[in-house]
């Protein structure tokens, strides 16, 4: 079984993922059960927070 990643090793797997850049090795990894959910729905949390956020920014200097 493969070693649970930490919060800011999970937070860096999902940034990667999010752009579509994973090395097949560390998929393999992530594939053997190294995340922790509850790691996983905090960065998908803060993942859409970030989201949100930089769309809001886009719309505000768009109509100003």
């Amino acid at each position: 079984m493969a070693q649970k990643r930490s919060f800011l090793a999970t937070l860096v797997a999902i940034a990667w993922s999010f752009v579509g850049l994973r090395r097949k090795k560390d998929f393999d990894v992530d594939a053997e059960g190294a995340f922790n959910p509850l790691y996983v729905f905090v960065a998908a949390l803060l993942g859409l927070a970030a989201f949100i956020g930089l769309l809001m920014l886009a719309v505000r200097l768009a109509v100003s």
